[in-house]
């Protein structure tokens, strides 16, 4: 009789189309290297590109909304991701920095510099994951791959307003 067992892992389900496109935001996850990296300055680009057809109040509510709406679409995404690919926080998903680096956009100008420093803060907060960023991977499944970047996010909303306050950012 033949060896019924196997050391080779389980097939998992593969992910729904919808749940790969928005998990790794259409496959920019797959970028190397740093895929966390090529997702927030493409999404610096587009909210660059995009914002610029709006008067500053609509600005201001379409990056709020976007945040919101990118987080919430995103949790399920990573959920199934993750579930497929069987690692609790693939490097492919990278929608958690596009809803992070989103957040850290709201209310910056647009101007290059405000664009470059919104990057740049978002990135050094994602990477370093200050306290308590790094308890928000704990939570389960999607919601803690993506509590951790949008806390990023809001350290660098938070930084990026005291720079315009004080002057240093337009």
């Amino acid at each position: 009789m033949a060896n019924t067992t196997s050391t080779e892992p389980a097939v998992r389900a593969k992910a729904p189309l919808w749940a790969s496109l928005t998990a790794t935001f259409f496959n920019i996850g797959y970028g190397k290297p740093g895929p966390g990296t090529w997702a927030s300055v493409a999404t610096v680009l587009l909210w660059f590109g995009l914002a610029r057809y709006a008067a500053p109040p609509d600005q201001l509510i379409a990056a709020i909304a976007t945040s919101i709406a990118v987080t919430l679409i995103g949790i399920p995404a990573a959920t199934r991701m993750a579930r497929a690919l069987g690692r609790v926080d693939p490097s492919v998903v990278v929608i958690d920095e596009v809803a992070g680096q989103m957040i850290a956009l709201i209310g910056a100008a647009l101007d290059w510099k405000s664009m470059l420093a919104a990057l740049i803060l978002f990135r050094v907060f994602d990477i370093a994951k200050p306290f308590p960023l790094r308890r928000l991977e704990h939570a389960p499944e999607g919601l803690g791959i993506m509590l951790d970047d949008v806390g990023a996010g809001l350290y660098a909303l938070a930084l990026m307003q005291l720079a315009r306050h004080l002057g240093w950012l337009a």
